[in-house]
């Protein structure tokens, strides 16, 4: 039996992928195991699947701005380097495969003093931190933008596409009304400020409660910690995460507002839900899901808002105008070329194998 070794980490988006893969190993009867953080989402949403075993590691952050943390972090990395080093001399991975984040780098550093082959994967338009640390090290780096390639050497970069979660394609719209105890009789607005929330985002979009409500029902996907126990409207729902209703509450959904996050807006894309975008500025990130964004809306998928333009008005006129206009968005997204790209990624996976 084949063994792989799966990593990636620190928010959805670098799980996402690995979720996708996940049903696809076990129907080839891979052996699978995961490495990721003591702490990170990763965590809650891997460890308790049947059949992957999850070992934590420690792990720092990598950091472009000076933080105290810097002078920490880099003492994490070597312990999760030798943490990593003696799981894989365990395990004993055909492969190890990356989906990114800050705790994939002492697993790739380490793969690489065992001489195990990596593929890693880059969602965004241009390579994380991460990811360009783990570059050398890695047989192939799969991406999702055609614009990613020119940022890799020419022999290591494959167009991959986006690859979409197989179940999200299979919600059902009655669950989610009642699990959200709505009616067929108004449309529905997901709102996903990222796993760790959006302040103005959720700040404007309950400003906006009593008057959305009159005409929509809303999903709010807030992020961890951030409900408003005061809030008790009816046609609004609040939730830090969902994960096991998550397709059927899609399956409902009419427009979503949400983060620039290159997985979740493909998964988005395939499932053909109109969105407005409003990405991280770059006071919080490097710029990459300005550019998802940027490039969404070049191709008619999506309306973008940059959060620093976030007011409950600006808000509400672009949520007025995407739904009137979603089925222009929708049939953009019906002429994209975009397909999933699972067997491709699967196929590399046997191919660098390396027995």
């Amino acid at each position: 039996m084949k063994r792989i070794l799966l990593t990636g980490g620190g928010s959805t988006g670098h799980v996402a992928v690995n979720l996708a893969l996940i049903p696809h190993l076990k129907r080839n009867n891979w052996e699978i195991h995961y490495i990721g953080s003591h702490n990170g989402i990763e965590r809650e949403l891997i460890e308790h699947l049947p059949d992957v075993t999850y070992y934590p590691i420690s792990t720092g952050k990598l950091r472009r701005y000076f933080d105290i943390n810097n002078f920490k972090d880099p003492f994490r990395v070597i312990k999760g380097i030798g943490q990593a080093y003696r799981i894989i001399r365990k395990v004993k991975p055909s492969i190890v495969f990356s989906k990114g984040g800050f705790v994939s780098v002492p697993v790739i550093l380490a793969s690489r003093l065992t001489k195990t082959p990596v593929i890693s994967h880059e969602s965004d338009m241009s390579p994380g931190l991460a990811n360009k640390i783990s570059m050398p090290f890695a047989s192939k780096v799969c991406v999702t933008f055609p614009e990613t390639l020119k940022h890799l050497p020419e022999d290591k970069g494959i167009l991959l596409g986006s690859i979409v979660r197989e179940e999200l394609r299979t919600g059902s719209k009655r669950k989610g009304l009642h699990f959200c105890d709505f009616t067929e009789s108004k449309p529905v607005i997901l709102v996903m400020g990222g796993s760790q929330g959006a302040k103005r985002l959720n700040e404007a979009v309950r400003n906006l409660v009593p008057t959305l409500t009159e005409k929509y029902q809303i999903v709010h996907l807030c992020g961890k910690g951030k409900v408003d126990e005061t809030i008790h409207v009816h046609g609004y729902k609040q939730f830090e995460y969902i994960k096991d209703e998550l397709p059927d509450i899609l399956a409902m959904t009419n427009l979503v507002v949400t983060r620039a996050g290159s997985n979740s807006i493909y998964e988005f894309l395939d499932l053909e839900i109109p969105m407005i975008l409003v990405p991280l500025p770059l006071s919080q990130s490097r710029g990459d899901q300005i550019q998802n964004a940027e490039s969404f809306k070049k191709q008619g998928f999506a309306e973008v808002i940059q959060e620093e333009d976030v007011t409950d008005e600006s808000l509400h006129q672009l949520i007025e105008k995407t739904y009137n206009e979603r089925d222009q968005y929708k049939r953009n997204m019906q002429r994209s070329e975009q397909s999933n790209p699972l067997e491709k990624l699967y196929g590399l996976l046997e191919k660098y194998s390396k027995y």
